[in-house]
């Protein structure tokens, strides 16, 4: 499973933690995110996402 880094603020989302604060599970591949995902960091939406 690829990580993915925000390209406004640097955060990386990596499948193997997830986003436990955002209630996603560890193991959840980027692709499997809900379409309303936002970066826990700066509030981007995944189109502002690219895989590291």
């Amino acid at each position: 499973m690829k990580k993915y880094r925000c390209q406004i603020c640097g955060y990386e989302y990596d499948p193997a933690v997830g986003d436990p604060d955002g209630g996603v599970a560890p193991g959840t591949p980027f692709e499997k995110l809900p379409p309303d995902w936002i970066c826990p960091i700066c509030g981007a939406s995944k189109e502002n996402f690219e895989p590291v």
